[in-house]
């Protein structure tokens, strides 16, 4: 299947699965799991920065729709959309011309589990905190962020787990 394909098919599977199961997953108030993310993980290394921070809005703003909250997943994943890159370079060595997904294969357990845990924290404080508006409530954002990472960085894992090579 042809790259630009099977992201559109990614885009609307993990839009239709966050928007139509996740967003109703509420545990004690502490944990929602965001896989809609994963999108923007697993574009391919090399695509250009302006196409990923447009498709980053795009999905940011569409989960935006369908929950009510106004730009909040927009910011936050445009501003990991922003740092990829950077992050990319700090946790792998790829070497000159490789364009490969990410994923357990191409980059290492070690290297992917760096490189998913650093974006889906990122992404949880910028969410949570643009979300509370305040560091009144430290505390518990603090653990809305610890709760909700380690469940979406658990799914992530399972469903990256099940990519065949």
């Amino acid at each position: 299947m042809p790259v630009v394909l099977q992201n559109i098919f990614r885009f609307i599977l993990l839009v239709v699965a966050q928007v139509l199961v996740l967003n109703n997953v509420q545990f004690l108030g502490y944990i929602n799991p965001y896989i809609y993310i994963l999108f923007i993980l697993s574009l391919p290394v090399l695509t250009k920065r302006w196409v990923t921070l447009l498709l980053a809005f795009l999905l940011g703003i569409t989960i935006d729709i369908f929950s009510n909250t106004l730009g909040m997943h927009a910011f936050a994943t445009v501003l990991i959309a922003f740092m990829r890159s950077g992050i990319i370079k700090v946790f792998t060595s790829l070497e000159e011309g490789n364009n490969p997904t990410p994923s357990f294969y191409t980059f290492g357990v070690s290297a992917y589990v760096k490189y998913v845990i650093a974006m889906v924290i990122i992404h949880h404080t910028a969410l949570f905190y643009l979300e509370a508006f305040s560091l009144s409530h430290f505390w518990i954002t603090s653990g809305k962020i610890i709760f909700s990472s380690l469940v979406t960085i658990l799914l992530i894992f399972g469903i990256q787990s099940l990519k065949r090579k």
